[in-house]
């Protein structure tokens, strides 16, 4: 699909290229064509204006660049004086020819490709003056425009189909990685509830067979119900991205005290910290705020210490910080534990990526920071990630409320 689009775009980008240059050069040509033929005729138009010397050739003009003849013709048809430059008027039966295509012609002006010649009809009280201007110069110049508009055409069409390959490659490029992410999304995503599935048939079998006792039977039950729970909290996960990244029933956005919301989505951790060993500490600067959906940002919240509590020393501690930096407040949530690599601190907010695998079976699916960060990036903020010894930070900042900003 990506080869594909890289052709159309390619594609587009020349067939564009091509008919902006051929009308660019197609005008040239024209407007070329149409200024050379008003010199020929502005050139005719004078010399049939010029005063005949009967029976002798003039001294050609200086406003005359182009070869010439002039023929008068008498009332009756006859030919009774001629004139030019450049042209051998002795052979009668050639100026005969010429005088008979000019005078049987309807248009007062036109051309005799046989000779080259483009001709004039003007009357006079004597008869008829024809005047006749060689245009193989005039043809030559259009020939030479002609060859090379397509050799310069063509050079630019090599030039820029190798710009378009290059700008291709670019474009598509955040195609063909949103593309791949998407397959590796969907690859993710049914490895995760492959495992779960497979958990409950086998024990759904299981439970069907009259060979176990009811004890284990209902084991069997009960991990059903386990895996069922893990699934539906996958499924709501990843509902929960869709509709992030779709901006489906995005909320709207009010003016939210994000230090009480942090004190209150942090309260319930307390408890479950304390059985794991680690102490709780808090930091919060009081009434900071922002705008946004304070569902949202709770959940942010509840994100980064569910995260620091699963992946935290015991026994150890987590230190929440809620701060002013600037026209930012940013939110610190720090954990005792094993360093993150510099690597693992990039690839930290990829969807299912999880620093230890095991973690899927406890009801991680590494979908919880790209929540978050999809959350943040909404509401026009950021997230990252900081590792220092053996303590690791993750940080979340939002703009500030504009009131709260300082004026002028």
């Amino acid at each position: 699909m990506i080869k594909r689009l890289r052709i159309q775009f390619v594609s587009i980008i020349m067939a564009l290229l091509t008919i902006l240059l051929g009308c660019i050069f197609g005008l040239t040509y024209y407007f070329t064509k149409q200024s050379l033929e008003k010199e020929s005729l502005d050139l005719m138009e004078s010399l049939a204006d010029s005063p005949f010397q009967l029976g002798q050739l003039d001294e050609v003009s200086k406003r005359v660049k182009l070869p010439y003849c002039m023929l008068q013709i008498g009332s009756r048809g006859e030919l009774i004086a001629t004139n030019g430059g450049y042209y051998d008027l002795s052979d009668q039966e050639f100026l005969q020819k010429l005088v008979e295509t000019a005078v049987s012609s309807e248009d007062d002006s036109g051309t005799i490709p046989a000779y080259n010649l483009r001709y004039g009809r003007y009357y006079t009280p004597g008869g008829v003056r024809l005047v006749f201007v060689d245009t193989t110069s005039e043809q030559a110049s259009l020939h030479t425009l002609l060859r090379n508009s397509l050799l310069i055409g063509a050079v630019s069409l090599l030039l820029l189909f190798g710009v378009s390959v290059l700008l291709a490659r670019r474009m598509v490029k955040p195609v063909e990685q949103a593309w791949k992410q998407q397959k590796q999304f969907v690859a993710d995503a049914s490895h995760e509830l492959k495992t779960p599935l497979t958990v409950i048939m086998t024990n759904a079998e299981l439970l069907q067979s009259p060979d176990y006792a009811p004890e284990a039977k209902a084991q069997f039950g009960a991990n059903i119900l386990m895996m069922s729970r893990q699934m539906r909290g996958l499924v709501e996960s990843l509902l929960n991205l869709a509709r992030i990244d779709q901006g489906q029933k995005q909320p709207e956005f009010a003016a939210v005290e994000l230090s009480r919301l942090v004190e209150e989505a942090a309260l319930p951790f307390e408890a479950l910290f304390f059985e794991k060993e680690l102490t709780l500490e808090t930091e919060i600067t009081p009434g900071l705020m922002v705008r946004g959906s304070a569902s949202q940002l709770r959940q942010v919240v509840e994100i980064l210490l569910d995260n620091a509590q699963k992946y935290a020393s015991a026994p150890g501690w987590v230190r929440v910080s809620l701060t002013r930096q600037g026209r930012h407040v940013r939110l610190a949530v720090a954990n005792t534990g094993a360093p993150i690599s510099q690597e693992d601190l990039t690839n930290i907010f990829k969807r299912f990526y999880r620093l230890d695998a095991a973690r899927s079976r406890d009801g991680s699916f590494g979908l919880g920071l790209s929540i978050a960060q999809s959350i943040l990036t909404a509401h026009h903020g950021k997230i990252w990630a900081e590792s220092s010894g053996s303590v690791n930070t993750f940080f979340a900042e939002l703009p500030a409320a504009a009131s709260q900003l300082p004026q002028g």
